[in-house]
């Protein structure tokens, strides 16, 4: 069963490639966020089940939506994507409420085992 999804992260193409990616995996992307003050107010708006969070982006941080997103929805099933060299950030996206993470690059497989963990983990 698809999950609705909403893609964030400042890249067009990174949006385009997760985007198929999840299509593909047999999920809706129901919206797509270019920072992390747009993510807040997508999710608002959208009601997302599950939200893909680059951590490195302008105007706030991937972390500090995370943050601010489980402050206001703690319900709220978010996937951090990140680039191999920022373990630092994955581990405090962890401790912030992140329910899995996938680094960059990404295949299929990999993104579709993040969904599924964290769908399991946040019920």
């Amino acid at each position: 069963m698809g999950v609705r999804i909403l893609i964030v992260d400042d890249a067009p193409y990174m949006r385009l490639l997760l985007k198929k990616t999840l299509e593909g995996l047999g999920h809706e992307v129901v919206g797509e966020a270019e920072d992390g003050s747009q993510a807040i107010t997508r999710y608002e708006e959208l009601e997302p089940e599950l939200v893909t969070l680059d951590v490195v982006m302008p105007s706030m941080t991937g972390i500090d939506a995370l943050k601010e997103l489980r402050a206001r929805h703690p319900q709220a099933c978010v996937v951090m994507v990140s680039a191999i060299d920022q373990r630092e950030h994955l581990l405090e996206a962890l401790k912030s409420g992140a329910a899995d993470y996938v680094t960059k690059p990404f295949d299929a497989e990999r993104v579709g085992a993040a969904i599924e963990r964290a769908r399991h983990r946040l019920g």
